[in-house]
């Protein structure tokens, strides 16, 4: 008995079995009669279609017995590559997306948008200014008297009545849209939520009729929408280009040809 005590670790530091059992016990209660079980390893791919595909290539090399366990392997892998794939594409995508227009620690270089601008500006100016070098040359065509019967002169005058008449045509329908928006009005803004409800700390507050405050319906719990990242084939050819084994591959020539 005394070398029973002398072996007993556990007494000589001062821990009883017992306590940390039925702690241990206490602690993992909600284990307790439960069965956990591994879940069934079910293939990606179709197993039945991808075991004859398989058949069909493994002939070819001489090999005439494929075992289930290569299609389930084989239907793995191809799952962990389109998963990996998605994952690459939508972070190339979510870059491609991120704006950098407010981030303090990048200034703005170039404004493409401003400069196509600029460019629309001028082309539209000197577009002005030949229609105003045609409308006087016709105008002076129309106010011309000349009694030799040139035919370029004639079909500048007719020029000019058409150029004419298309102005008052305008001007009478610029006339009339302006008559129909004074009938109408000034027009109001539609409010964007419901009328009479606001929304105070989560909690709907109505107002009822007759001028009366009280607590209206609750509006309904609107959960935030779900961020959809839409990839594009640009994304995919960027992928591409930058993958080892797909970079020279007649798939990315034929994605660059579309």
């Amino acid at each position: 008995r005394d070398d029973d005590d002398i072996n007993d670790v556990a007494s000589m530091a001062g821990v009883n079995l017992n306590e940390e059992s039925a702690r241990i016990m206490a602690t993992n209660s909600d284990l307790v009669g439960t069965q956990i079980q591994s879940c069934k390893d079910e293939p990606f791919l179709a197993a039945i279609p991808l075991h004859k595909r398989i058949l069909e290539t493994a002939k070819k090399l001489g090999i005439t017995d494929v075992p289930a366990e290569v299609v389930t392997f084989i239907s793995h892998a191809t799952q962990n590559r389109l998963r990996t794939v998605i994952e690459k594409v939508t972070v190339i995508t979510q870059h491609r997306m991120e704006s950098y227009k407010d981030d303090e620690w990048y200034e703005q270089a170039t404004d493409v948008r401003s400069q196509l601008k600029f460019f629309e500006q001028l082309e539209r100016l000197e577009k002005q200014r030949k229609d105003e070098q045609e409308r006087e040359i016709l105008l002076k065509a129309a106010k011309s008297r000349s009694r030799q019967e040139d035919p370029e002169q004639a079909r500048l005058k007719q020029k000019a009545k058409e150029m004419q008449q298309q102005e008052l045509a305008q001007m009478r329908q610029r006339d009339a849209n302006l008559t129909a928006l004074a009938a109408i009005g000034p027009r109001k803004k539609r409010k964007l939520d419901a009328p009479g409800l606001l929304t105070i700390g989560g909690e709907g507050v109505g107002v009822c009729g007759g001028g009366q405050a009280g607590l209206g319906t609750a509006s309904p719990r609107q959960y935030p929408r779900q961020k959809i990242t839409r990839v594009n084939l640009r994304d995919f050819i960027f992928y591409m280009e930058q993958e080892r084994e797909m970079s020279r591959s007649l798939l990315l020539y034929r994605a660059l040809l579309k």
